[in-house]
This record gives structure tokens, C-alpha cells and sequence, in this order.
């Protein structure tokens, strides 16, 4: 009976460290995933723009409502890859469900098209032309990506569910109204 005892109390112990440890390994998959935005929407333009002046607040407002307005879109986003996707934003550590609800119901890439958002705003609200060809730039290099890697990654992974959201859903353009699949969107109660 004792050695019974034992053996429960280890078994607990030993699960609540494997829990903290696969919390502790989610927090750093997803601070990890971070490298990516911070590079494109800081380190590059601090690179790039050696001169960050503000002109006034005819540029300063626009480019706060763009900035705002896209990062915003990048939280929702990358909140919504966490919970539904059950993964990251970054291509090494890919969500593991296939996410389209929410602004991924109206367009396939709204966290690219947030981060060209806050880079416009950027480059408004600096008057920087350096950061709007950097902006330019990274449409196109992500364009590019999504065209002959991501894409076709995606095809592989989540077969005819991938081929029928992205028969219906632009990849940049967003939708007017957004599309819904039964079969696909699992979780409609997604805020």
C-alpha cells in the first residue's frame, strides 16, 4: 500500500513538470516566432533610414492610424494561429490546423497585409521614402514566398481543405463579405 502511494504521488509530480515543461516550451516556440516581425518592421528600417524626423502631424496622424491599425491586425492574427491554428507564425514551427475565420475568412494573408500596413505607416509617418521602397520590397519578396513555397506547403498539408479556401478566398484582396465553410471552420465562435 505504501509503495502505491509512492508511485501515485511520482506519477503527479512527474506529469505537473511534463505540463510546466510544455507550457515553458510553447511560451518560447512563440517568443521565437517574433524574430520575424521585429526584423521586418524594426531592425530593417532602423537599418535602412537614417534620418527619423517628424514633419508634422499631417504625417504623423495618418501614419499612427496605419501603424495602429496594422498591428492591430497582426495581434488578432497571430492570436487567432495560437488558438485555432495551434501554432506559430513562423514557416519552421507552422500551425497544425488550417485558420479560416475571422479576417481569414475574407482574405488568405491578413498578417502580411498587416505588417505592410504598419511598414506604410512607417514610412507616412517618418516621411521616409527608404522604409515605403522597404515596404514595396517585402510585398513582393512575400508574394514571391507564398506563390512558390507556402502555398504549395499548404496544398501538401491540408490537401482538398487548403484547395477549396483558396479557390474562394484571395490571397491579397480581401472579400467583401467573408467565406464560410462548414467542414472547415470548426470554430465560428472565434472573437
Amino acid at each position: 500500500m505504501f509503495k502505491w502511494d509512492i508511485r501515485t504521488s511520482n506519477y503527479l509530480f512527474e506529469k505537473k513538470e511534463s505540463t510546466q515543461t510544455e507550457s515553458k516550451t510553447q511560451i518560447l516556440r512563440h517568443l521565437v516566432s517574433f524574430i520575424l516581425p521585429v526584423t521586418v518592421l524594426i531592425i530593417v528600417p532602423v537599418s535602412i533610414e537614417d534620418d527619423f524626423h517628424l514633419t508634422g502631424i499631417w504625417s504623423i496622424v495618418p501614419g499612427s492610424i496605419f501603424i495602429c491599425t496594422g498591428v492591430l491586425v497582426i495581434i488578432y492574427t497571430i492570436r487567432m494561429f495560437i488558438n485555432i491554428g495551434k501554432g506559430t507564425l513562423a514557416p519552421w514551427d507552422p500551425t497544425r490546423n488550417i485558420v479560416t475565420v475571422g479576417l481569414y475568412g475574407y482574405v488568405r494573408n491578413p498578417m502580411i497585409l498587416g505588417v505592410f500596413t504598419v511598414l506604410i505607416g512607417e514610412s507616412i509617418f517618418f516621411t521616409s521614402l527608404n522604409i515605403a521602397v522597404w515596404s514595396i520590397v517585402f510585398f513582393i519578396i512575400n508574394t514571391v514566398y507564398f506563390i512558390f513555397s507556402e502555398e504549395p506547403g499548404l496544398e501538401k498539408r491540408f490537401g482538398k481543405e487548403y484547395l477549396e479556401y483558396k479557390k474562394n478566398v484571395p490571397r491579397w484582396i480581401p472579400r467583401i463579405k467573408p467565406w464560410h465553410h462548414e467542414e472547415i471552420n470548426r470554430d465560428k465562435n472565434f472573437n
